[in-house]
């Protein structure tokens, strides 16, 4: 597993974790993942699934991965009634499909995988407090833990700067957020290296984009 990832302009996909705030983007629903929505998505991670799934089944040449993800897509885009979507109910729908088709033991490996999740790091310090770096840390972890069983694989955090200003309490950026912003970086591409040992690493990016 590579480094910390930093970057300085946000990728595609677009997430929020207010479920009042629910958003079209090219007529598809929001997906839901944990307690996260991405409202902007393309469809890579559904090509990755179904591929993992037919490699499990021993099925590595199966030829019809590309007309089932735009089946799904049709039916996300015209088809779909609802304006957020559980990703495990798209998943279950795209299990059906397989077993209409007569593969079902691709079915049975599909696994729910989540398109890129941001994780706003302001909101993690607003919930663990002022002065509570340690509490930021484990509220952090929760959060990965929770979203890579939720099928999240690939996670980008934002707002590190003003997370850093809301755990120190402070109004202007000084010396102490300046050693607390390494210790965070720290953690994080610490975080991101011990992910090799896991049969679905996550992968982590810090997007350090002037606030």
């Amino acid at each position: 597993m590579a480094g910390l990832v930093v970057t300085g302009h946000p990728p595609n996909p677009t997430t929020t974790p207010l479920p009042q705030m629910i958003s079209f983007i090219g007529n598809r629903p929001a997906l839901q993942i944990g307690r996260y929505q991405v409202i902007d998505y393309d469809t890579a991670w559904l090509d990755d699934a179904l591929r993992r799934a037919a490699l499990a089944a021993d099925h590595e040449d199966f030829p019809f991965v590309e007309e089932i993800c735009d089946g799904i897509v049709e039916y996300l885009e015209t088809k779909c009634p609802l304006r957020l979507l559980q990703l495990d109910d798209l998943f279950a729908r795209l299990r059906k499909m397989l077993v209409k088709i007569g593969c079902t033991p691709i079915a049975e490996k599909l696994e729910p995988l989540a398109p890129p999740v941001t994780v706003s790091l302001v909101r993690v310090a607003m919930e663990a407090g002022n002065g509570f770096e340690l509490g930021f840390v484990e509220t952090l972890r929760s959060e990965l833990a929770n979203l890579r069983s939720a099928g999240a694989e690939e996670i980008r955090f934002v707002g590190l700067r003003q997370c850093i200003l809301i755990l120190r309490g402070a109004q202007h950026w000084n010396k102490g957020c300046e050693m607390l912003m390494r210790e965070i970086q720290a953690i994080i591409e610490a975080w991101n290296r011990d992910q090799t040992a896991l049969s679905r690493p996550l992968r982590l990016s810090l997007d350090e984009q002037p606030e």
